[in-house]
Formats: C-alpha cells, structure tokens, sequence
C-alpha cells in the first residue's frame, strides 16, 4: 500500500511547523512513548521519510517540541521578573505561569508528563531549575537589602518555584478557581507566610493593571504604585505589629493565669504542709500523754509493790511475837 501524500504544497519551513504541531498535540494525548511516527505521518497526509528528513526521528520532533514550550514559558516568566517591587514580581511570575498553563495546556501536559531521554536532563525538573536560577538573583539582591544571608536565595528559589510550578500542574485540571485568584492566594502564602495570611487576599494595582493590558504608566504611575506599595507594606507591618501586640497579651494573660494558678497551688501546699504539721504535733502530743500515763502507772505500780513488800516485812515480826511459848520451845 502506498504511503499517504500531502495533497496541499508546502514549503520546507510550513512543513516543519505542521509536523512540529500536530506532534505538539500528539505527545500532549498521549504522551512520547504512546505516540508513533506513522501517527506523527498520518495526521500531517504525508509519508514517514517526510518526518525522517525534518527531525531525523520521534526523538527529534519531540526535543523541538519541548525545546518551544520551555522557551515560551521561560521567557514569560522572565518578562515578569522585570517589575519592579518584589511583591509585583512575584504577582506576575505566577500569572505567566498560570496564563502559560491556561492558554497553552498542551504544552504544559508535556513538560510535566514526560522526562524521556530525548529532553535532556528531564523536562519539569530542568524547567524549575532555569526559573529559579532567575528567581534566585532577585531574591539575592533582596536578601542582601534586609540583611539576610544572600547564599540561601538558591534554596529559598527552588522553595518559591516548586510551589508555584505544582500549584499550576493542579491547575492545570482542576481550573477553579481563576487564575487571578490562584496567584493572589500563592502571593498571599509566599509573601506573607502561614502565620501571617490575608483573609481576602488580591493582586495589587500594578498587576491588575498589567493583567488588563493596559500600557505602562508613566514616570508618575511607578511613584504612585510604589506609594501605594509603600502603603501596604506600612498596613501590613501594623498589622503584622497588633497581631504581635495581640499575641503578647494573650501570653501574659496567660502568665497571669499560671502565675496565680501556682500561687493558689502553694498556698494549698502551704496549707497541707500546715494540717500535715498540726497533726504531727497532735500525734506527738498524744504520744507524750500516752508515754506520761506509761509512766505515772509504772510508778504507781512501783509505790504499790514497794508498799506491799513493807507490809510484809512489817508483819513478819508480829507474827513471830504472838507465838505462844511453848510452841517457841
């Protein structure tokens, strides 16, 4: 039988990008291993040399297809970290990602389902190190700007990145809710921090106003963002200081409450140590009266034996001198 052929002329280049295209859309169905060359031939109406001579085999269209969704998703991403605080840059590195994940979930699907030789080190894995290799540099410059100790931005990166990189492969099926609020809540815990979270936490002005696609502000904007920045970060902080404020006092009521819970504890003591003394004092009381009695009938007894023995030896005399004389001789 033979091979299907193209009924339309392309030229080199439109060929290679409908191959590129429809194996884009392949890989992302089915993954590398459960796509084919003669499926790749089939979609495209052309024969299996024809894919051959492009990419020189499945492992080739694959590595451009990879190769293109990891472009597009590292230059999105580094387009977001040009804004200028570091809270705005955040903000819209996770609405790239998520806009990636939205607007080309095929190519999302690939990256994260696969790691087959054919992308090199693996792709999701090699994709989270090139974004937090960017990342890591921002971080760096604002660690060093508040004192921390700029040899941890890489680990802090690799953190930041893989909770964004996996919030959006759940998003990927999940879609709910919208991605504004998806990145306002990833913002919300990597800004901010478990203990600190907002309640009804959102973007802020500079990225709803990026998001909307409105042309940059002016010199003027970028003051009044910063202000508005500033505003926030100040909100926040006291915020962040009657909360601490708060947990203050919670701890010295707290202390309060400990503290009089010991005092009435020793004061119980006190008092038990007290009965427990008074009985004492008590028993060795009845001990000294009982030893007391001892001795008073020991003495008596003692009276009561000596005078019996001087009664006898009184009588023993008189008995003698009332003996008739014969009955002496």
């Amino acid at each position: 039988m033979a091979e299907p052929r193209s009924r339309v002329r392309m030229t080199g280049k439109e060929r290679r990008e409908q191959l590129v295209r429809i194996s884009r859309t392949l890989f992302a169905e089915k993954g590398f291993d459960g796509t084919s060359i003669e499926e790749i031939a089939a979609k495209a109406k052309v024969s299996k040399p024809v894919v051959y001579e492009h990419f020189g085999g499945k492992e080739g269209v694959y590595a451009v297809v990879v190769d293109r969704e990891m472009q597009r998703l590292l230059s999105l991403v580094a387009g977001a970290l040009n804004a200028g605080h570091p809270r705005v840059r955040l903000e819209r590195a996770a609405l790239a990602l998520l806009q990636y994940v939205e607007e080309s979930s095929e190519g999302f699907r690939i990256l994260v389902r696969d790691s087959h030789a054919a992308s090199g080190t693996g792709t999701f894995a090699s994709l989270i190190s090139d974004i937090a290799s960017q990342v890591e540099d921002v971080l760096a410059d604002q660690f060093a700007e508040r004192g921390y100790t700029p040899t941890l931005a890489p680990m802090y990166a690799q953190m930041l990145v893989g909770m964004v990189a996996l919030t959006g492969q759940w998003w990927l099926d999940a879609r709910r809710p919208d991605r504004e609020e998806v990145a306002a809540h990833l913002v919300n815990l990597a800004w901010n921090g478990l203990t600190g979270l907002e309640p009804r936490p959102g973007l802020t002005a500079a990225s709803v106003r990026a998001r909307a696609g409105l042309p940059p502000p002016g010199e003027p904007a970028p003051r009044a963002g910063e202000k508005e920045l500033k505003e926030l970060e100040k909100a926040r902080e006291k915020e962040l200081k009657d909360l601490e404020k708060a947990r203050e006092k919670e701890l010295r009521e707290l202390e309060k409450a400990r503290e009089k819970e010991l005092k009435e504890l020793e004061r119980q003591r006190a008092r038990e140590q007290r009965e427990h003394e008074k009985l004492a004092k008590e028993q060795e009381k009845q001990r000294a009266r009982e030893q007391r009695e001892q001795e008073r009938l020991a003495r008596e007894q003692e009276r009561a034996r000596q005078r019996d023995e001087r009664l006898r030896e009184q009588a023993g005399p008189r008995e003698a001198a009332n003996v008739p004389g014969d009955q002496q001789g």
